[in-house]
């Protein structure tokens, strides 16, 4: 374990499993304290299991929720008597359908989550620090997606939430850079997570023709990107939307 995050701490949502989860490890293993935030409090409990260290803390949210979020912010507070100084938004859902047989609920249900909880985290978070006086060298990294910049069939509500995550990203660090808070957006490509793995075997291979490196990346290549970005080692990038995809096109 080295300290490059020694002293803070890391609030990190869809923890429970996937992206999330490979992100609690890498932060942890850096010396950061880990707030495991899922809808599903016994996956999040599982990430915390096996992680370096036990000053960590596993919590039940529903992003979506704003009442849910404030509570689960004012646990982290109770318990750690400080603020979270890195905020990860890595819950995300997807209700795939063609759009014409798109239900409203699985759009709405969609943005709720991805885009809206991006909100509501972010803006939870960064007003703790601020309140804690611990918002200089702060760092939100939002999970978006190739898909919000190319579109993808069967997908316009995810494809739509994660492009509104880019946008909010670029506006979102232009306001809080006169707290010394940066926040940038990760674009993964096909990543092998849980959420791909209903996806049918010809499809898979289809995406993979597509990509210049032949394979799918892995949630930890992921969780480094985002490791550098919650660091101090990305200290002057603030605003961008960093591709990681293995040259898919």
């Amino acid at each position: 374990m080295s300290n490059l995050l020694r002293g803070q701490l890391a609030f990190i949502t869809g923890a429970g499993g996937g992206i999330g989860r490979a992100v609690c490890r890498a932060l942890a293993k850096e010396g950061a304290d880990i707030i495991a935030a899922d809808e599903n409090i016994r996956t999040a409990k599982e990430t915390i299991s096996d992680l370096t260290s036990s000053n960590h803390l596993p919590i039940q949210i529903d992003v979506s929720n704003a009442a849910s979020v404030d509570d689960a912010l004012k646990k982290v507070v109770g318990h750690f008597s400080r603020a979270p100084t890195i905020v990860v938004n890595a819950a995300g859902i997807t209700r795939d359908n063609f759009l014409l047989k798109l239900p409203v609920e699985d759009f709405e249900k969609v943005i709720d989550v991805n885009l809206k909880g991006t909100f509501l985290v972010t803006k939870a978070c960064v007003n703790s620090m601020i309140e804690g006086n611990v918002s200089r060298g702060g760092s939100v990294v939002n999970i978006a997606s190739i898909v919000g910049k190319t579109g993808n069939i069967g997908q316009s509500n995810y494809c739509a939430s994660k492009a509104g995550v880019e946008a909010f990203t670029k506006t979102a660090s232009m306001e809080f850079g006169k707290f010394g808070v940066r926040v940038n957006a990760v674009l993964p490509g096909i990543i092998e997570t849980a959420m791909i793995e209903t996806i049918p075997s010809e499809v898979k291979q289809m995406f993979k023709s597509k990509i210049a490196l032949g394979r799918m990346g892995k949630p930890e290549e992921v969780a480094e990107l985002v490791l550098f970005l919650a660091s101090p080692q990305s200290s002057y990038i603030n605003g961008a939307s960093v591709e990681i995809t293995g040259g898919m096109h």
